[in-house]
C-alpha cells in the first residue's frame, strides 16, 4: 500500500533506498536543533522550549511534505530568518519576540492563503529574479558575519567598528578548530559535515575543559522541555502585529520564505530528476506543506519554518519518494529526547555552522547579471548592506528603494512591475517611520 502511495516502482526506489535517504538528510540539518535555540535564546526565549518547538515544527513540517507533495525534501526553521527574528526584529526593533511570533504566523496564513488562490507564481515573477538572489546571497553575509561574532574572531572595535579578535584564547581556538574540521569533512563531501563537526567539536572542548561534559544519561537524554512559555504566544499577541514596522517584518519573513523555498524544491527536484517539461508537479501541495509548518512553527514557539537545502543529501544517496520525508520526520521526533545536549552545544560549537551556512547562500550571488549596472547596484546594496546596518529587512528594503531608481534612470520604467513601486513606497515611509 505504502509502495503504491509513494510509487516506489515509477520512481525505482525501494523501502531501505529512502530510509537512508532519510536519516541522511536528518544528520545533514540535525545542526538546526541545537543552533536554532541559540539564536533565538538571545532574545530572552526558553531554550529548551525553542529546541522542542524547533524538533515539532520540522517533524510536521517534514511529514506533511512527504505525505501531501510525496517529495523527499524536509523542513525546520530557516538559518537567516532565524537571525532576522532576533537580531533585526527583537533586538535591533525593540519589538517583544512574543510580537515577532505572532508576525511569523501572519506571513504563514498569507503564505497559505497566496497558495491556495494560485498567487504565487505571479508573486514570484513580481520580483526581479536578481533580486531575489541578491537577498538570499546577503542573508549568507549576514549569518556569516554573525557567525564570525559568536566564534569571538570578529569583535567591535572603537577605532574601526570591527576587529580581529584575541586568537590566543582557548574558546576562539576551540571556534576555528571546529570550523576548520567542518570544512575538511565538506570538501571530501561527508554527507553531514556540519553536525558530525559540530560533534567532534564539542567533544574536543570537553577533553580540554572548555565545556562541561555530561555526568551521566541524564545528561544526554530527557523528557522533551516544556514549550509552555512559547506556545501560544503568537496567537495572544497577534492584535499587536498592526504597525507600519511590522508590515515590514511581515512582508520580509515573507519574501524570505517564499523565494527560499521555491527555489528549493525547484533544487532538490531537480537532483532527484522529477521535474517535467521544466515544472514541478504538486507545487501547490509543497507550498501549503511549508506554510503549513510555518503556521504549525510559530503556535509552538519558533521562527520561520522552511525547506532545506540540505535535502539533496538525502537524494544524493538515492532518494526519490515522500517516504524518505516520513523518515526524516520521525527522526526530529526522535531527538525530542536529546535536548540536554543543549549545555555542550556551545556558541563556539555552533558558530562554525552559521559561517558554512553563510557561504552556501553567498554561492547565489554568481546568477546575479553584474553588467548592467541598474541591477548591479540594488543588488549589491541589499547584500552589503544586510551585515553593515546588522539587519535582512533595511538591506531588502534598500535594494527594493534603488531598484526603481536604477530601472527608471535607465529608460525602463516599463520593466519594473506596478508592485515594486508600491514595495518602494512602503519602504520609504518604513525609513522615515524608524527616523
Amino acid at each position: 500500500m505504502l509502495k503504491k502511495y509513494f510509487r516506489f516502482e515509477e520512481l525505482g526506489t525501494n523501502y531501505r533506498t529512502e530510509f537512508m535517504a532519510g536519516l541522511t538528510t536528518f544528520l545533514a540539518m540535525a545542526y538546526i536543533l541545537f543552533v536554532n535555540p541559540n539564536v533565538l535564546g538571545a532574545t530572552g526565549m526558553d531554550q529548551g522550549a525553542v529546541f522542542t518547538a524547533t524538533a515539532i515544527a520540522a517533524a510536521v513540517g517534514t511529514f506533511v511534505m512527504g505525505v501531501l507533495a510525496r517529495y523527499p525534501v524536509a523542513l525546520a526553521p530557516g538559518m537567516g530568518l532565524n537571525a532576522f527574528f532576533a537580531y533585526t526584529v527583537v533586538l535591533g526593533y525593540g519589538i517583544p519576540w512574543q510580537t515577532a511570533l505572532a508576525g511569523v504566523l501572519a506571513s504563514g496564513l498569507i503564505f497559505i492563503v497566496f497558495t491556495l488562490t494560485g498567487l504565487r507564481e505571479k508573486i514570484i515573477n513580481m520580483i526581479p529574479a536578481d533580486l531575489k538572489l541578491a537577498v538570499g546571497a546577503g542573508i549568507g553575509f549576514f549569518i556569516a558575519f554573525l557567525g564570525f561574532q559568536n566564534a569571538g574572531i570578529i569583535i567591535a572595535n572603537e577605532a574601526t567598528l570591527v576587529g580581529l579578535g584575541d586568537l590566543s584564547s582557548p574558546y576562539v581556538l576551540l571556534a576555528i578548530f571546529g570550523l576548520v574540521v567542518s570544512i575538511i569533512l565538506l570538501s571530501l563531501n561527508i554527507r553531514g559535515g556540519i553536525f558530525y563537526g559540530m560533534i567532534i567539536t564539542a567533544i574536543v572542548g570537553m577533553i580540554f575543559g572548555l565545556i562541561e561534559a555530561p555526568k551521566g544519561i541524564s545528561d544526554i537524554v530527557s523528557p522533551a522541555p516544556s514549550i509552555a512559555s512559547t506556545f501560544g504566544q503568537a496567537i495572544i499577541n497577534f492584535g499587536d502585529i498592526f504597525t507600519l514596522e511590522m508590515l515590514v517584518v511581515i512582508l520580509t519573513f515573507l519574501f524570505v520564505d517564499f523565494f527560499d523555498t521555491a527555489g528549493t524544491l525547484v533544487a532538490v527536484a531537480t537532483q532527484a530528476g522529477l521535474m517535467k517539461d521544466n515544472k514541478l508537479p504538486r507545487a501547490g501541495k509543497a507550498l501549503f506543506a511549508d506554510a503549513s509548518a510555518t503556521v504549525v512553527g510559530s503556535i509552538v514557539g519558533t521562527s520561520t519554518t522552511t525547506s532545506f537545502v540540505e535535502s539533496t543529501a538525502g537524494v544524493g544517496v538515492g532518494g526519490k519518494s515522500g517516504f524518505a520525508s516520513v523518515v526524516t520526520a520521525g527522526f526530529f521526533l526522535l531527538a525530542l529526547f536529546f535536548s540536554p545536549l543543549l549545555t555542550v552545544i556551545t556558541v563556539e560549537v555552533t558558530a562554525p555552522a552559521l559561517i558554512i551556512v553563510g557561504v552556501m547562500m553567498a554561492s547565489a550571488l554568481k546568477q546575479v547579471n553584474w553588467d548592467r549596472f541598474e541591477i548591479a547596484l540594488p543588488a549589491f546594496l541589499t547584500v552589503i548592506c544586510m551585515p553593515l546596518t546588522y539587519s535582512i529587512a533595511t538591506g531588502i528594503a534598500i535594494g527594493f528603494i534603488f531598484y526603481p531608481i536604477t530601472m527608471i534612470m535607465k529608460g525602463k520604467a516599463k520593466e519594473v512591475h506596478p508592485v515594486m513601486y508600491g514595495l518602494a513606497i512602503i519602504f520609504i515611509l518604513y525609513f522615515i517611520y524608524l527616523s
